[in-house]
């Protein structure tokens, strides 16, 4: 999988989670993942969880790590289990500075307080995954933390590189592990 910190900042307001969004836009092809850090405002209309649109729950962040990944042959069931493999790889770099989380599903968890927000979506041809981690809190329309001002995480691009290469690398070899196995 291809990965790239985007130095920019970028809204991310749900139009993003689409079809060929990062080679259009960054000119990476296959199976990639980006991340960017910027406001984050979902509204009912560009929300892809249903449950989130029935229960009236907008997404917004003063200022989130977004990561979207696009992955193509792959079912929207595996896309779920990567999605949670992106989740668990977060709470493990997090957990690595001594922060303690709680994982519920595909939220991370501080104190009772949100870190996380996280989809994963079937399109024409490929699974779209977003995950967004507050930084800033303030703002938000539930109990939620931050990276800075809650967790004193400040060095944001370095956390998002080790995040995307474990990633990366977790994929890399889950598929290199099935190659080395004599079918009974």
């Amino acid at each position: 999988m291809k990965t790239k910190y985007l130095e920019q900042e970028i809204k991310y307001e749900g139009f993003q989670l689409a079809p060929h969004w990062i080679y259009k836009n960054f000119k990476i092809q296959g199976d990639a993942a980006v991340a960017f850090c910027g406001e984050c405002e979902v509204k009912l209309t560009e929300m892809v969880d249903i449950e989130d649109v029935i229960n009236n729950e907008p997404i917004y962040s003063k200022n989130m790590l977004s990561f979207i990944s696009e992955q193509f042959n792959i079912g929207l069931t595996e896309g779920v289990l990567r999605q949670r493999l992106m989740i668990c790889t977060i709470k493990e770099a997090l957990e690595r500075r001594g922060i303690k989380l709680t994982r519920s599903g595909d939220d991370l968890y501080w104190n009772n307080k949100k870190l996380s927000v996280s989809i994963a979506t079937k399109s024409v041809n490929s699974v779209l995954i977003h995950t967004g981690i507050n930084i800033d809190s303030e703002g938000a329309p539930v109990n939620a933390c931050g990276l800075t001002n809650d967790l004193g995480i400040t060095d944001i691009k370095n956390l998002a590189l080790e995040i995307m290469d474990r990633y990366s690398e977790e994929l890399e070899d889950i598929v290199l592990a099935s190659t080395k196995v004599r079918g009974v």
